[in-house]
């Protein structure tokens, strides 16, 4: 794999803070909304990766679009770094200020502006959650259903192309996401895309940014797909012996054309941590929780088709979650799964594959990376969205001892590798941010990396939009 040249990665790590000047023009114009208190700063420089990197120079609290536009036209005036910030969940190390620079939180933009119902369509500020988007539009009988792990602001899922649990059945934020307003680098706000559920004019701008973690321009609103909630749902646990035998169960519902909405895998060491985090009673042993969306007829065919896959794979009979109670303690919980195992070894930090794999080559590229981390002796977790072959490992390791860090990390190179060789991602859904750089030049390769870039170069040639990201400048 070609290195990026040493020059490259120095030039994006050199720290680039706001002059005093810009600090006056923004507390001129935005007041206590513009803070350079330590506190505020520190809480915008952390995420849920394993990094630890200096705070930002300021955070600026946005309240509309015209409020980001003119913080950006001073930082590209000044040329300072902008770095978006949602809820601060991602895990890649995205919003991390790694040349200082302006934090811009985006969470007091949550409204939601425009719900139209007849065409299936809602219209929100970045700062909106998914859970609040699914609160506010549920009176219409319609949902949202992109739902990672963390209650992740809709900007956020929009800018590391998001999915989740549902994404088997409904697909990514690359399907879902009709149109945005973007304030670009030379301070414009530019609108993508229409109401329309497809078009062929021009370039798509709309997928260009969507997935560009904030690289190409600050979104502040964008326009989404919704679905009318299921006439019935079920949601079923089924247990299986072996790690194996859950997988090859995913895999055979899959082939086997079953529109089923969730398929999630957890290992055992998954179940173990939600048990505890959630006082819940499952097995603690390799298991599919799946759910099943459609009328009452199609629901009881898809999970009778399901139960006779899974017994050929000696899995066990379903244990039923059919209460709207009961299901969204079941799926709180796998929500939860990530900070739970994180309470399995207080004081811990994770490294965390995110590999994504057509879906004949799931069994194989899981159960090696597996059999891996076992023998490594290091403390890990499995969970996966398996139905559409993307996974999880989770490794624990304590910050004080560097060399699990460089075990985790070497575990974690090993992992995807493998999801490269079997015609896979290094990334489903997390993103790159600052983990995979390396890994993006390996299953891109140079030249295709050398034109994101030129791309990047035209869109933002001061490189202030969260620079050091996704590839060196």
């Amino acid at each position: 794999m070609p290195a990026v040249p040493a020059a490259e990665v120095a030039a994006d790590l050199q720290p680039r803070p706001i002059p005093g000047a810009m600090l006056e023009a923004l507390a001129a114009r935005f007041g206590p909304r513009c803070t350079t208190s330590r506190a505020v700063r520190e809480a915008h420089g952390r995420d849920e990766s394993p990094f630890d990197v200096a705070p930002p120079d300021a955070v600026l609290y946005a309240e509309s679009s015209e409020d980001v536009a003119d913080a950006v036209r001073l930082a590209q005036q000044y040329r300072v770094p902008v770095i978006p910030y949602g809820v601060g969940s991602s895990l890649e190390g995205h919003l991390l200020a790694v040349q200082g620079g302006l934090s811009i939180d985006l969470s007091r933009m949550n409204q939601v502006l425009a719900v139209d119902a007849q065409d299936l369509t809602v219209t929100v500020q970045a700062g909106v959650t998914r859970k609040q988007l699914n609160d506010e539009i549920r009176h219409t009988g319609l949902f949202f259903p992109i739902d990672p792990g963390a209650d992740a602001s809709i900007g956020g899922m929009c800018a590391t192309r998001a999915s989740g649990t549902n994404a088997v059945r409904y697909g990514t934020m690359r399907e879902n996401v009709l149109g945005l307003k973007v304030v670009t680098a030379d301070a414009d706000s530019v609108t993508t895309g229409t109401r329309a559920r497809k078009s062929s004019a021009g370039y798509d701008l709309t997928r260009l940014f969507v997935g560009s973690e904030g690289t190409l321009g600050v979104m502040t609103e964008i326009t989404l797909r919704l679905y009318p909630l299921p006439e019935a749902v079920s949601a079923a646990v089924c247990s299986f012996g072996s790690l194996d035998a859950a997988v090859a169960t995913t895999i055979s519902i899959i082939q086997s054309g079953v529109p089923i909405a969730r398929c999630e895998l957890l290992d055992v060491n998954a179940v173990r941590a939600v048990n505890r985090h959630d006082r819940l009673s499952l097995r603690e042993v390799p298991m599919l929780l799946m759910e099943f969306h459609g009328t009452p007829a199609s629901v009881q065919e898809q999970a009778q088709a399901v139960q006779q896959l899974a017994h050929e794979q000696g899995g066990e009979d379903f244990e039923w979650a059919t209460t709207p109670e009961a299901r969204t303690r079941l799926w709180t919980a796998r929500h939860h799964a990530y900070f739970a195992a994180l309470q399995m070894r207080p004081g811990c930090r994770a490294v965390t594959t995110d590999t994504c794999v057509p879906i004949s080559r799931l069994s194989e590229c899981l159960i090696e990376t597996v059999a891996e981390a076992e023998v490594s002796g290091l403390p890990y977790f499995v969970v996966g969205h398996v139905g559409d072959g993307n996974f999880h490992v989770g490794y624990l390791l304590d910050p004080a001892r560097p060399e699990e860090r460089d075990l985790a990390e070497r575990l974690n190179r090993q992992g995807v590798a493998r999801a490269l060789r079997l015609g896979g991602t290094c990334s489903g859904e997390h993103g790159i941010g600052l983990h995979k750089m390396d890994f993006l030049i390996e299953e891109a390769g140079v030249g295709a990396v050398a034109l994101m870039r030129s791309i990047k170069h035209a869109l933002d040639p001061y490189n202030i939009m969260n620079p050091g990201k996704v590839f060196a400048w």
